[in-house]
């Protein structure tokens, strides 16, 4: 996809190419590792049922605010510093960075590991499931290790080394289904699966942060005393995670008010907790699936970004903002039809639980403002725009939780994703405007223009959304259920590839050597 997408006009042959080859590979590996987090999350949903995976995902969601509050900024702050360093030409300001940042994460990751490990027991009042308390411990152990690595990623980036974080991450997901399988054989009961989960998540954390650090000091890597680079980081950082870490902080708090809002509506505590875990560990990773393209094209894309920005190359810079919009588009054009058509009959066969499919069926529609919320919010931090997008995080996560706490009683649990698709809206619309506003999203009399190639290609999914839904009932008369959910995800994806290249989104490279 990012090579059909990237087939652009030119504007640097050595360049393009090297974005080329980064965002295929880099997609590639994300691919197999979300691929193998959903093998994850079907092999959770068959062991420890609905309601373990409830009560693994409440602990979890705790634990990845305590995460981003000690790295959550530092990677991608990492990576610009070292960018602006080598752009500088100053290999001492990188040395100093990765140091400033190893530093930081540690100051801010062992005090809250050391306080959940040895007393824990202090802290129980904020699981309102005392069951997720354990699950929670386990989780924490793992604290420090996430923290260091995601320091040594954000060099791996600035130091544009794309394909090292990507093979690890990789193998931290193969491990921890590997790990997960093996623990997981002798379920007694679902607070022990939660807990087995939760040792095969923290052990390819250690494994895998270890790996890292070999892999950094073997390619040259250093660290000296940082000096006046820890105040910077910092400061840098500090929005970026203040963002991420409200992030966390609204999952958390949607693992506590979802279920109580459900129970409030009528339904008892073990249903509440395992609708949470259908929506949560089920439908939520399958609806985030643009993520894995978005996310590879981001990663490759911000350190472009960021140079064209201290260079005040602007005609390039626009140009690749513009690419990434245009890639977010064609993935929610790809993904919507198909989820529409197949979403119900991938929570049947996947997690063998049709509410899920039901609920993954009937929220594609916010594929769409999710896709261009993921890539401009990625492009906004790295041109040092990490205020403005903290300010439109926290008015779409207040859309969110509004929508918990009153939907609801209306409409069970698809409140969670009325409020995705709300707060997503929100941001979306957001940094389009201040985009606009600072003269970086078209250029002159080219909005027009986008309009009319966008706005009837989206108008144009609808009917391929309908008609793959005939497809799908239609091949079921035929063939059994797998099969004729393969056949009609192929068959909706090439309809929606069709229309990408008859509305010219992007363009069929042709021969071999650019292929």
């Amino acid at each position: 996809m990012p090579v059909l997408f990237l087939a652009a006009r030119p504007y640097n042959n050595s360049m393009k190419k090297t974005v080329y080859t980064n965002a295929t590979i880099v997609t590639a590996l994300s691919v197999a590792t979300r691929g193998l987090g959903f093998l994850y999350r079907i092999v959770l949903s068959r062991f420890i049922g609905a309601e373990g995976l409830g009560l693994y995902q409440v602990a979890f969601s705790l634990f990845g605010l305590f995460a981003t509050i000690g790295a959550g900024g530092i990677p991608i702050t990492v990576s610009r510093m070292i960018t602006k360093a080598k752009a500088q030409k100053d290999p001492y300001a990188e040395k100093q960075t990765v140091s400033a940042g190893l530093i930081l994460c540690l100051l801010l990751s062992l005090p809250t590991a050391f306080l959940f490990g040895f007393l824990g027991h202090k802290f129980t009042f904020l699981f309102t499931d005392k069951r997720t308390f354990k699950v929670f411990q386990i989780l924490i152990v793992g604290l420090v290790f996430a923290s260091v690595y995601a320091v040594l990623r954000g060099s791996f980036w600035g130091n544009k080394e794309f394909l090292t974080p990507s093979i690890l991450e990789t193998a931290e997901e193969a491990l921890m289904v590997i790990i997960g399988v093996m623990l997981l054989q002798n379920v007694s009961s679902p607070v022990d699966g939660a807990q087995k989960a939760a040792w095969a998540v923290t052990l390819s954390c250690c494994i895998v942060c270890i790996a890292a650090l070999l892999f950094f000091f073997n390619k040259g890597g250093a660290l000296c005393a940082p000096k006046n680079t820890l105040k910077p980081l910092f400061n840098a950082t500090l929005p970026i995670t203040s963002v991420r870490a409200g992030g966390s902080l609204v999952n958390s708090a949607i693992a506590v008010l979802l279920p109580a809002m459900l129970i409030k509506a009528g339904l008892n505590e073990t249903q509440a907790l395992k609708l949470f875990g259908i929506v949560s560990g089920m439908v939520i990773p399958v609806l985030f699936m643009p993520s894995t393209l978005i996310g590879s094209l981001a990663l490759v894309l911000v350190p472009e970004l960021a140079e064209d920005y201290y260079k005040s190359n602007q005609a390039r810079l626009r140009k690749n903002i513009l690419r990434g919009l245009k890639f977010s588009v064609i993935v929610a054009c790809s993904l919507i039809p198909l989820l529409f058509s197949v979403g119900g009959d991938v929570g049947k066969i996947a997690f063998s639980n049709a509410t899920a499919g039901k609920i993954i069926e009937k929220s594609c529609i916010l594929l769409l403002p999710m896709s261009v919320t993921m890539i401009s919010t990625s492009i906004l931090n790295s041109l040092g725009f990490e205020k403005q997008t903290f300010l439109y995080y926290f008015l779409g996560a207040a859309a969110l939780l509004l929508c918990i706490l009153i939907l609801p009683q209306y409409f069970g649990a698809y409140a969670y994703c009325i409020g995705l698709g709300a707060s997503f809206s929100i941001n979306a619309v957001c940094n389009l405007v201040l985009l606009w506003k600072k003269g970086l999203l078209f250029e002159k009399g080219r909005g027009q223009v986008w309009i009319q190639q966008f706005l009837p290609t989206l108008l144009l999914t609808i009917p391929i959304c309908f008609l793959g839904r005939r497809l799908a009932n239609l091949c079921k008369q035929f063939f059994g259920e797998p099969l004729a959910t393969i056949l009609t995800a192929l068959i909706v994806l090439s309809l929606s590839l069709l229309l990408l290249l008859v509305r010219k989104l992007f363009k069929r490279r042709p021969t071999m050597k650019n292929r």
